[in-house]
């Protein structure tokens, strides 16, 4: 990929995530999880084309973003790795999250996570998380990874390089019933 390409890269994903955040209604210390194939975005399947620089573009856009807002990013690692997360120590601290012994990299884990490794100051991994929200760059299926209520969020960006984007925010489950009264929820 060019040089362009990259920059294009970088203010898509911060686009992508700035459209998410502002619709998420997120708070200081919120989760959100990322999954992503550097190769989708590269154009090419699943799996099979693991890309550090497309990673380090993506991480570019998505982490100053996140530091700004004070959120958590948790990373998600590809099915090799059982799809474990890499997250801040802090995170991991504050959510009681377990950690599992492994150090992802670029064919068992995802160039994506072997970046947060790399860019993060205290990175762990962890097994599972229930995040605020959500991006799926190139259908990797966080799902697994969101509260229970997730609610999907629709940008008028739907790519990032060639793969397929969508993003989702949490919301509280709603019970009680017809009886119950509910707030306003946006």
């Amino acid at each position: 990929m060019s040089l362009e390409d990259m920059t294009n890269l970088t203010s898509d994903s911060a686009k992508a995530l700035r459209g998410l955040l502002a619709v998420a209604g997120l708070r200081p210390h919120d989760i959100v999880v990322v999954g992503c194939s550097t190769s989708e975005v590269a154009g090419q399947k699943i799996g099979s084309a693991s890309s550090a620089d497309v990673a380090e573009a993506i991480m570019d856009g998505l982490l100053p973003i996140v530091r700004e807002s004070q959120l958590y990013l948790a990373v998600q690692c590809c099915e090799h790795l059982n799809r474990a997360l890499v997250v801040e120590r802090e995170c991991a601290g504050r959510y009681g999250l377990e950690l599992v012994t492994v150090i992802p990299h670029l064919r068992a884990g995802g160039a994506l996570s072997a970046a947060a490794m790399k860019e993060y100051g205290d990175p762990v991994v962890v097994e599972s998380i229930s995040a605020h929200a959500g991006m799926d760059i190139g259908d990797t299926f966080i799902g697994m990874h969101l509260r229970h209520v997730a609610v999907p969020v629709r940008l008028e960006i739907t790519k990032i390089g060639d793969a397929h984007l969508t993003v989702a925010r949490t919301r509280p489950k709603l019970i009680g019933g017809e009886r119950a009264l509910y707030p306003k929820i946006s």
